[in-house]
């Protein structure tokens, strides 16, 4: 299951709901990831995000894992720091947001969220963060999960690093694509030395656009990232397909995944708009190690089980996808009937 902001963790704190909407998607031996889940006061966007920076927070996570676990589940944390993409209404004494660069996103007309111009942060300054990454590595282990994902990818703290369309910085995290790489890679080698390289995945979306943070050269960035996370011995790298250039829309592409595949020697997740058919196939052809599914998971929580049998889908209900409801597209989509 990929991971999925969901919106329901009021205060940043994660909610009782969210251990049943988990347990219902958790099969034995199923992987989850986790929604995006902030990992300092200044990583937050958004209203109702998770966070796992505080004792309140560690202490709730606890019985959803505990919820995965019960079921035979590996839970995964995906550990995520918004960058620009935020406000300072949601920033710490209403400081403008931290970024690679002081370059604003535009806002969105048909969006109901608007960004404050970021602060570039400074070359001292970078250091903390990644300490922010490596420390709420450690409460996600301490929660209980079995291991962090970094989310590098969709335009957020770490892939406004990575890419150049937004990255403009002169100093040694800018320019180059080894400076540009540089953040992300610190982030890895802090998480794998706090709770061990065989808990530690990345998600990374070299091909995507999204949020205005698009490379020119995404295949020559995708490779030199799955090279360079080999010497960190890393369980996943987990990649989003590059006919997803945005969030929800498929486009029709000649690029592959393949080179990155084979580059990487750790297991390979790939994700992005696909179905039954076409993952079993992306497996099979050893393009990929497993496939994540996202929109097929949050409306078929017994979407294994679907797959198994090549049984009917629920079609999934987009206005709630972000909604604060407890209950309503969150935990109320319907189970497959087997009685028959």
């Amino acid at each position: 299951m990929a991971p999925m902001g969901r919106l329901r963790s009021y205060g940043y704190v994660p909610q009782p709901q969210a251990a049943l909407y988990y347990s219902q998607r958790t099969t034995p031996g199923g992987l989850l990831i986790s929604e995006a889940t902030g990992i300092s006061e200044t990583a937050m966007a958004y209203i109702n995000i998770g966070g796992i920076w505080r004792k309140e927070q560690i202490e709730a996570w606890k019985p959803i894992v505990d919820a995965v676990h019960s079921r035979g589940g590996v839970f995964f944390c995906q550990l995520w720091h918004a960058g620009r993409v935020s406000h300072r209404d949601w920033q710490p004494n209403g400081e403008a947001p931290v970024s690679s660069t002081d370059k604003p996103v535009a806002d969105d007309p048909s969006s109901q969220y608007r960004f404050t111009p970021p602060r570039r942060l400074t070359t001292e300054e970078i250091p903390t963060i990644v300490n922010d990454f490596r420390l709420a590595a450690r409460n996600a282990i301490e929660a209980g999960f079995d291991g962090v994902e970094i989310h590098g990818a969709h335009g957020y703290l770490v892939d406004q690093f990575l890419k150049d369309s937004v990255n403009d910085r002169t100093d040694s995290y800018g320019g180059s694509l080894e400076n540009r790489c540089r953040f992300a890679l610190e982030v890895i080698e802090a998480v794998s030395n706090e709770i061990g390289p065989d808990r530690v995945g990345i998600r990374l979306s070299p091909f995507a656009n999204y949020m205005e943070s698009g490379d020119s050269d995404p295949k020559s960035l995708g490779l030199y990232m799955a090279k360079s996370l080999n010497r960190f011995e890393i369980l996943y790298c987990h990649m989003v397909e590059p006919r997803m250039k945005t969030v929800s829309e498929i486009f029709e592409c000649t690029e592959s995944l393949t080179p990155m595949r084979k580059a990487f020697n750790g297991t390979f997740i790939v994700a992005g708009g696909y179905t039954r058919e076409d993952g079993n196939k992306a497996v099979e052809e050893g393009r990929a190690d497993l496939v994540a599914y996202g929109r097929l998971f949050l409306a078929n929580p017994d979407l294994p089980r679907r797959f198994e049998l090549d049984a009917p889908l629920n079609k999934y209900d987009r206005p709630s996808f972000y909604t604060t409801d407890p209950v309503v597209g969150y935990t109320d989509y319907p189970f497959l009937d087997t009685t028959d």
